[in-house]
């Protein structure tokens, strides 16, 4: 590859008409610049310079080369021009993705106020599940996701990936109404192991939870409704369909529907991360990150996104 010192020198020698005024604007002397140019003449293999007693002038293998060079120094400033937008949020991209029960009330306000601050900085955003978007995010298809996962679960592969908790929930039973004993306030999913269960809708992956869970625990649950929605469950509890693993986030009041703690197994939550790469140091990725944090633990404390 050609040094873009000594390139920056022949350039300056056509500028400036002789090898002292490329050699001033080059910070060097003149001997130094004479061996620089001599490099570059050997590195290529041909003459580029004609060298009298009293001038130097540019072979024609001299010419084509400035020509080219002329051309790579515009690139290169382009690149430090948008190299420099980028750390001062001028310029780039992030690609962000997120599932689907947070995206309405978190991502895209944080998406629109990230928009307002940083108007240059181009955004994409996918709704995905964790066992899509986290391989997207690992092999740099993605640069920022918000992520699931439970408690006591297998955790999923975080090589290469660096997590930032953004909120940590418990899991309740939702119990429709009959299945409610009075005065009861907490739960042995075991006791339910002959119940009808209502989960979300991929029976494997990191939705698979109710079936992980209640297989730790001894049983098959028996899962005859599904859905991607809380409210639409909420909706067949209360119709007294079976019972469902709720977090407590997405566990609104709803007449027919009574909320257990589930005492046994102990430690069930569900924990929202942001995922980004280990080595991504993006200003943009750390800038939307920052807002997410503030919105996804402050803002959910003062009730401004749901899960639902």
């Amino acid at each position: 590859m050609l040094n873009t010192r000594r390139l920056s020198l022949l350039r300056d020698l056509v500028h400036t008409g002789t090898i002292a005024g490329a050699a001033q604007l080059a910070g060097c002397t003149p001997s130094a610049a004479s061996q620089q140019l001599t490099a570059l003449e050997e590195e290529m293999g041909i003459a580029l310079l004609e060298r009298s007693a009293r001038s130097v002038r540019l072979t024609e293998a001299g010419r084509v080369l400035v020509e080219h060079a002329h051309r790579v120094f515009v690139e290169l400033d382009a690149a430090e021009a948008a190299v420099r937008a980028v750390s001062g949020l001028r310029g780039g991209r992030v690609r962000v993705a997120a599932f689907n029960s947070v995206a309405t009330g978190l991502i895209v306000p944080s998406l629109m106020a990230f928009r307002q601050r940083y108007k240059d900085v181009s955004m994409t955003f996918t709704e995905a599940e964790p066992e899509t978007s986290m391989p997207a995010v690992a092999n740099g298809d993605l640069d920022l996701a918000v992520t699931h996962e439970y408690g006591r679960l297998p955790k999923p592969d975080l090589h290469g990936l660096r997590q930032v908790l953004l909120h940590r929930d418990r899991l309740l039973l939702a119990v429709p109404p009959h299945l409610q004993r009075a005065g009861q306030t907490a739960a042995n999913l075991r006791d339910y192991a002959d119940a009808t269960w209502l989960s979300a809708l991929p029976s494997s992956g990191f939705q698979a939870a109710t079936e992980l869970i209640c297989r730790a625990e001894g049983f098959e649950p028996k899962i005859a409704f599904r859905s991607d929605q809380y409210h639409l469950l909420m909706l067949l509890v209360a119709a007294d369909f079976g019972v469902a693993l709720i977090p407590a986030l997405a566990a609104a009041p709803r007449q027919g529907v009574t909320y257990l703690e589930v005492a046994q197994p102990t430690g069930l939550t569900h924990d929202i991360h942001i995922t980004t790469r280990e080595a991504d140091t993006s200003p943009a990725v750390e800038a939307l990150s920052s807002m997410l944090v503030q919105r996804g633990i402050g803002g959910r404390a003062a009730g401004k996104w749901p899960l639902v």
